[in-house]
């Protein structure tokens, strides 16, 4: 019987996504993840040459994916603060993006990327900036990196919502639907008016 290359990878790309997503590249193993797939080790080092080569592997495979998930439609500052909310929303449903990015941040900070990360980023930006016709591209880029710190910073540091708003630990659903609702609220209306300030300068 032939070997599915494809479906062991695929195998192995979903048991490393849950293994980085917990521990991060330096906790995670090797041997965790193989098993979790169900896939002899030796096949990761066969596939993605080594640990920080399958961590890369993931964080673009969740990127590329969100790109598909939340598109960047319409233009003007309120399809950009529409952007927002929509992708606030889909990192605190799927949390993965969120954590790799910190991870990677926290354990791999200096490490400038490979050539097909750079690329997918490129792109980004320019779907970005075809939102706010005539902002230049450095504006855009800060802009989209407001953006993206406000949403993935939510989901990972909870403890400072509770911190500074009071959100209790033990909050409840509806309490804490109602301080989602709110914290979107607020994102929405600062991206809005950063897009708007930047479309009018």
């Amino acid at each position: 019987m032939a070997w599915d290359t494809e479906r062991t990878k695929r195998l192995l790309l979903d048991a490393a996504t849950e293994e980085f997503t917990r521990h991060g590249p330096a906790g995670a193993r090797v041997d965790r993840i193989a098993a979790a797939a169900g896939v002899n080790k030796e096949r990761i080092y066969q596939y993605f040459g080594n640990k920080d080569a399958l961590f890369r592997a993931v964080l673009q495979a969740e990127l590329r994916a969100s790109m598909d998930d939340v598109p960047m439609t319409g233009t003007g500052p309120e399809a950009v603060g529409d952007y927002a909310g929509r992708l606030f929303d889909h990192h605190l449903e799927n949390g993965r993006i969120p954590r790799l990015v910190f991870w990677e941040g926290l354990e791999r900070g200096d490490d400038p990327g490979d050539e097909e990360r750079l690329r997918y980023h490129a792109r980004k930006l320019d779907a970005f900036q075809a939102m706010l016709p005539g902002v230049a591209r450095p504006a855009a880029a800060d802009l989209l990196l407001t953006i993206v710190s406000l949403v993935n910073a939510w989901p990972v540091l909870g403890q400072l919502d509770r911190f500074l708003c009071g959100t209790a630990e033990d909050a409840g659903a509806r309490e804490l639907s109602e301080r989602r609702a709110a914290r979107r609220r607020a994102v929405v209306a600062t991206v809005t008016a950063a897009a708007r300030e930047a479309a009018e300068s």
